[in-house]
């Protein structure tokens, strides 16, 4: 896993170019695999944040892929990240999921493997939407 604080690598996956996406402000990178338990939860969690650019990368298949975020969300396609995975190598990915804020300059200002509360309410007040709503039973951690 890369480091917060160190230069986010480039990379283009199918359409989808990093540098060209950072140049419209910040980008919330989220690797994933469709049978994780923990991406499972996490994924209802991300459109409530309201990050402008939310990227999630599947290293799953298109069809499964496809069902996971019909299921789970969020409403943005996947890139896929196929085998020999060549984002997940140049980002470090040993768990799912893992979560990456790279700012314009393309610095990474978080990194987070796992599902973290803590984090997603600091991504939550960034953007300016609370991921989660009052009253509702939501883990602290649960680790990738």
């Amino acid at each position: 896993m890369l480091a917060e604080g160190s230069s986010a690598p480039d990379f283009q996956l199918g359409w989808w170019r990093l540098s060209e996406a950072l140049q419209r402000g910040p980008v919330l990178l989220v690797f994933f695999k469709i049978s994780c338990p923990t991406c499972q939860l996490t994924f209802p969690f991300l459109d409530r944040l309201g990050a402008p650019q939310l990227i999630t990368i599947s290293q799953d298949d298109a069809k499964g892929t496809a069902q996971f975020q019909q299921r789970f969300g969020p409403s943005e396609p996947a890139l896929l990240d196929e085998k020999p995975y060549p984002a997940s190598n140049l980002y470090r990915i040993t768990n799912v999921p893992t979560l990456y804020l790279i700012e314009p300059d393309g610095r990474i200002s978080m990194a987070v493997a796992g599902f973290s509360r803590a984090h997603l309410e600091v991504l939550g007040s960034r953007f300016g939407k609370a991921p989660f709503r009052e009253g509702e039973q939501v883990p602290l951690l649960r680790p990738g």
